[in-house]
């Protein structure tokens, strides 16, 4: 569906090279919801922008179904993205148009019959919920309306694919909800592949099926949502991932425990059936180990349970070792070192 191999984008500023985004490979299937996360200048708005070619790419290839972009012509590429849908973090919309206007527009750029205009926005706008919205102007909306506008017009085209940057973000979090469960909807019901930009990691969770993590131009990590949340290998997708579980111990907790008598403590990570089953209590019982839960949490992540926990173990060195070794054959067990 969209493939981008060493791509890389270049710009000139104050007669400076800055290399916005570098030598990045990604391959999004058909029907993905693929998120990229950032923080601010990670590059990955420019990435999205090299998708339909808003940007090109300094050097490597790009590839939207099949086409190759680098050797697209004017006609084709116009083509490709009538087939491309786009909604962005400040609506975009038409403040002299109403929404049915809005929605309209890019119908009526392609000479769409009167009918059939009148048909497909009616029905787009019976799918985000706004059929009694069509005589309003962008002024009288909320801001989840004024987005599920945006999303309505991005489908006007029937597209196969749809960006989406930062849409949520100017948002409260109440109706960015909805709106992600709308974009959850256009997936679903339309088979929209959804390529979508955000630097919060609770976006994430809710609706992709795979991320990748961008830091100073370059995908850092890259994967599957349940495997990146259950085992992230990069610091910035660890801080990313920690701002959704809550799962650092407060100062004032860590200095409490610093002052306890010297102990060890372990982040154990359940997942999949292990999440319904005792382990810790059979495991730790058998030996006469007691334990010490400092945090807990359970999360649900692309329909499977995800939990973390963080204790600490209460006994003899080597018994206790040898609790670790058999939780280690079946659960993840790593020390936490106190910051």
């Amino acid at each position: 569906m969209i493939k981008l191999e060493n791509v890389s984008k270049t710009f000139e500023y104050k007669g400076k090279k800055v290399a916005a985004v570098k030598d990045v490979s990604l391959h999004i299937n058909k029907g993905d919801i693929f998120g990229i996360i950032g923080f601010s200048g990670a590059g990955k708005s420019t990435l999205v922008r090299l998708v339909n070619l808003l940007e090109k790419p300094t050097s490597g290839e790009i590839t939207v179904n099949d086409h190759p972009l680098n050797s697209i012509s004017s006609r084709q590429l116009r083509q490709l993205r009538r087939k491309i849908g786009m909604i962005f973090q400040s609506f975009n919309l038409f403040n002299s148009r109403t929404v049915f206007g809005n929605v309209a527009y890019p119908l009526k750029l392609e000479n769409w019959p009167k009918e059939e205009i009148n048909r497909r926005v009616t029905e787009l706008l019976r799918f985000v919920g706004l059929e009694d919205k069509a005589d309003k102007y962008p002024e009288q909306l909320s801001g989840g309306q004024k987005q599920r506008v945006g999303i309505a017009r991005a489908l006007a085209t029937s597209p196969d694919i749809l960006l989406c940057d930062e849409a949520t973000s100017a948002l409260d979090p109440e109706t960015t909800g909805e709106i992600l469960n709308l974009l959850k909807k256009v997936n679903e019901e339309y088979k929209i592949t959804i390529l979508l930009i955000t630097h919060e990691m609770n976006v994430i969770r809710s609706i992709c099926n795979r991320v990748a993590v961008m830091e100073n131009g370059r995908v850092i990590e890259e994967g599957e949502v349940y495997n990146v949340f259950s085992d992230p290998r990069e610091n910035t997708t660890k801080n990313f991932i920690s701002t959704v579980l809550n799962d650092r111990l407060s100062p004032h907790l860590i200095e409490k425990l610093k002052k306890k008598q010297p102990t060890k403590f372990y982040r154990i990570i359940f997942s999949g059936e292990a999440t319904s089953e005792p382990i810790l209590s059979e495991i730790t019982s058998k030996h006469n180990i007691k334990f010490n839960i400092i945090y807990g949490s359970i999360h649900e992540l692309q329909n499977q349970l995800f939990g973390n926990l963080i204790v600490e173990f209460l006994g003899d060195d080597p018994v206790v070792e040898v609790v670790l070794n058999e939780l280690r054959m079946v659960l993840d067990v790593k020390e936490v070192e106190l910051a």
